[in-house]
């Protein structure tokens, strides 16, 4: 396999967040984690659609907005038009500990890749299975040993908690005004031992020594040879960042890149530097995910109209039948009949009812089976209930299957968050077209729910 060539001119980067010296990215010339990945990529069946990379903090996640709405609407956009055929790649400093709080934390969607610890780590699919080939390409004049002897020489660091100390990276705390000279002769003290690192100097306090081959840009580009080694390289690749370390990622070539409304001036002064003239890396005006969805429109990448945003959807014009739209649809009209949002109207409930077979049936995750009927008729008691609550539903991993010339298996997670709980069912629903028309939509059957998890406190409160 040739040789990877990338240019990475961190030249003009700011001394607060740059690394020792100039990244360089070595060819990768062997994957070992063919089954990893291969677990993960099975559904796709072609080339990703579309791989999204996204940082998380600040970009994919806005701290300020405690509705978490830029990140519903990514959310709805992707469940409803992305999911089945592409790719959604978290790249993290986060070690994985941090990462896992922060999903507990936040409505966030499972991503399909996971890169973490600042580019040293690489996890595939739910069970995030590690990628044992780029732990070996890290290894590469590595001996976390050794990093950890010629610190111990500083008093001025600080080692960050356990957590944070992972098998590619050491992380301290540092002041500003003594990381400069540390990070000069730390570099020349481990370089003379044999080793090849980066240093990363960041937010005025935080100093991680990594691999000079590790990072969020080597990371992608990695795995964009891989992907391609298994003849699935995306049509196309959207990096979002909003940070000094995140400026690798948008020098990948061929990749579209977004710094969103809120980037920090570290990375904007990368970019004036370094991509002022790429058109393919825009500063989007909107914020964190919202910066994102704007980003798939601008570079005309797809849909980026978020089902959150139409206010009537049954005017949507749809070219086929799209159940996992049908799924994210249905489920917002939920969310928004709870919190009052809509008319109480009985035109809403007959047009729920029209959409669900007479004959059709729910099982609830407790295992008490109803009829449709009797699930809309109890939704008409329920109008309103969350009204002024933080009370939110998104639905996760939506994959559909056709399982007949006319009907589809739709398998997903539902979560449901009031307030500070969370609860979160398995749902499997079967939709048919059976003598409809796409402007109909689809027919729902038949759903049945299995709790993840512990169950509700109170299963009495939990509809559809």
């Amino acid at each position: 396999m040739p040789s990877l060539k990338l240019s990475f001119n961190f030249s003009s980067f700011p001394s607060c967040c740059c690394c020792s010296y100039t990244p360089k990215i070595p060819s990768f010339t062997s994957f070992q984690s063919g089954a990893n990945i291969k677990s993960t990529m099975d559904r796709l069946t072609s080339a990703a659609r579309l791989m999204i990379v996204s940082d998380l903090d600040q970009t994919m996640v806005d701290h300020h907005d405690p509705e978490n709405l830029s990140l519903l609407r990514f959310n709805a956009l992707w469940e409803a038009n992305y999911r089945e055929n592409s790719l959604l790649v978290f790249s993290t400093g986060r070690s994985p500990t941090r990462y896992k709080e922060l999903r507990k934390e936040k409505p966030m969607l499972t991503p399909d890749i996971t890169i973490m610890s600042v580019g040293t780590e690489i996890t595939y699919g739910n069970s995030m299975l590690p990628d044992d080939g780029w732990e070996a390409f890290l290894n590469n004049k590595w001996d976390r040993k050794i990093v950890t002897e010629e610190t111990r020489k500083f008093p001025e660091l600080t080692l960050q908690s356990e957590t944070e100390q992972r098998p590619h990276k050491v992380s301290f705390y540092v002041l500003k005004d003594k990381a400069p000279a540390i990070m000069r002769t730390l570099s020349k003290r481990l370089e003379e031992r044999g080793l090849d690192v980066k240093i990363i100097y960041s937010g005025g306090m935080a100093l991680d020594i990594l691999p000079q081959g590790a990072g969020k840009g080597q990371a992608l580009a990695y795995l964009l040879k891989k992907l391609k080694s298994e003849g699935k390289l995306p049509n196309n690749t959207l990096a979002c960042g909003d940070s000094g370390n995140d400026a690798e990622i948008f020098s990948i070539p061929d990749v579209y890149g977004v710094m969103v409304a809120n980037a920090m001036e570290e990375l904007l002064q990368w970019r004036a530097a370094n991509a002022k003239d790429n058109p393919k890396v825009i500063h989007a005006t909107a914020r964190c995910a919202a910066g994102i969805i704007q980003a798939i429109g601008h570079f005309n990448l797809g849909p980026s109209t978020s089902p959150r945003d139409i206010t009537d959807m049954s005017d949507t014009k749809m070219d086929n039948f799209n159940p996992a739209y049908e799924a994210v649809k249905f489920y917002l009209f939920f969310e928004k009949w709870r919190r009052g949002e809509i008319e109480n109207s009985d035109l809403y409930l007959s047009n729920l009812k029209a959409i669900c077979r007479p004959s059709g049936t729910f099982v609830h995750p407790s295992g008490v089976e109803k009829s449709f009927e009797e699930c809309v008729d109890t939704l008409r008691k329920c109008h309103g209930d969350k009204k002024g609550k933080q009370f939110r539903i998104w639905v996760d991993q939506v994959l559909p299957t056709q399982v007949g010339s006319d009907s589809w298996l739709v398998s997903f997670k539902k979560w449901e968050l009031c307030g500070e709980e969370r609860q979160c069912c398995i749902t499997t629903v079967l939709l048919s077209s059976k003598n409809l028309t796409v402007a109909d939509g689809l027919t729902w059957t038949h759903v049945h729910q299995t709790w993840l998890g512990a169950a509700a406190s109170d299963s009495r409160t939990w509809f559809f």
